[in-house]
């Protein structure tokens, strides 16, 4: 008899749920979706590959006791069942959704899909190639949440007549190398900025229930809880080894707190209508989402950007003009179109020169790195 779970949700291990995504997949495919998702742009998340050997020597005996309160946590699994749909999940009128709101919100769907695939594809592989005991745990049990959310977004996208080919993206999507420290960096920051997004969308909607055109969002509270708990683990990671979060390792910190948060107020302002629909300004939404990712990024990063900065908002304004010209650039095509990608290239770099130059603030990290989810 097959015992095998029907729905991702009901997984317990990455590897389950991985199964189920596949034979899926063989059965709800668009070339469409999974080409949007191969895409290798500044923009587009990015799949990633690492020194898995120097992941595998990490010793947690300094932050033993939460960090066995934090596996305690994940593997209680408050969420298993929780990603699929309901009789709270509303029927959706695709045909009928406005055009650009409809094109606006399979990008976010897709993008997501793969940014939470992404991860999965990453904890998988150190849990695969490692042997210790502690680590390997953890990306076991983080690998388990991302594979749930990126089956959870494909059952919405399939109701479009869409799917992400999971197993393609796996074998056929350039992977980008980061040195582990820059792993932690750039994850802890994605899982903590997640949380931020998914919560004030959350709560937003809560206080405008009107502006929810679609029931994916009534499941933005567990989900940003998995967010996290993930950023909580990094933060642990990051906390074993001093260094990284000392000397010159904080100029190294500032640069993905820069790039991190440029590019989600970048690639936000690419969807006015999505925005609009859920009644929400994308400066305010971009503010509220730094505010919070800055202060709860304070427990691990001796630094956080100074957002109220003069020079903060007006250099993003530019940053996003920039990335528009250069994307009208590249549309245009021809000698004309590259001598624009050239200038615009240029604006936009020197606008991250502007933003990364501003002074930092700084503070006292707290001993305990320990935290949870107050928003």
């Amino acid at each position: 008899m097959n015992m095998q779970p029907r729905h991702t949700a009901d997984a317990t291990t990455v590897e389950e749920g991985l199964a189920i995504a596949e034979a899926q997949d063989k059965i709800y495919n668009n070339e469409m979706a999974t080409e949007t998702a191969m895409q290798n742009t500044l923009l587009t998340p990015r799949f990633y590959t690492t020194d898995f050997d120097e992941l595998d020597a990490v010793d947690v005996s300094p932050v033993r006791e939460d960090w066995d309160a934090l596996i305690a946590q994940m593997l209680a699994d408050p969420n298993k069942g929780h990603f699929k749909k309901n009789e709270d999940w509303d029927e959706v009128d695709w045909d009928g959704m406005e055009p650009t709101l409809k094109k606006e919100f399979i990008d976010f769907l897709i993008s997501s899909c793969t940014a939470e695939f992404s991860g999965c594809v990453l904890y998988k592989e150190m849990k695969r190639r490692g042997s210790n005991q502690d680590v390997t745990q953890l990306f076991q049990l983080m690998a388990r949440d991302e594979a749930r959310h990126a089956g959870f977004i494909n059952d919405a996208l399939r109701e479009a007549g869409l799917r992400v080919n999971l197993g393609f993206l796996t074998q056929k999507k350039k992977y980008t190398y980061f040195r582990p420290k820059f792993i932690y960096y750039a994850t802890y920051l994605s899982e903590k900025i997640g949380y931020a997004r998914y919560i004030t969308i959350f709560r937003h909607l809560e206080a405008h229930p009107e502006h929810r055109f679609h029931p994916i969002f009534k499941w933005f509270r567990e989900w940003c809880n998995d967010e996290f708990s993930h950023g909580e683990a990094f933060a642990l990671l990051m906390k074993t080894d001093p260094k990284l979060t000392r000397g010159h390792n904080v100029l190294w910190i500032k640069f993905f707190l820069t790039a991190v948060y440029a590019t989600m107020y970048v690639r936000d302002h690419q969807r006015p209508a999505f925005h609009e629909a859920l009644g929400v300004d994308p400066d305010w939404y971009a503010h509220e989402v730094f505010t919070k990712t800055s202060k709860l990024s304070e427990q691990i990063f001796p630094i956080t950007l100074d957002i109220e900065h003069p020079r903060w908002q007006p250099t993003l304004e530019r940053l996003q003009r920039a990335n528009q010209d250069l994307a009208r650039a590249k549309e245009a095509g021809g000698i004309t179109g590259k001598l624009a990608q050239i200038g615009a290239s240029a604006r936009a770099a020197w606008c991250f020169v502007s933003l990364y130059t501003i002074p930092a603030n700084k503070h006292r990290v707290p001993e305990s790195t320990r935290m949870e989810p107050v928003y």
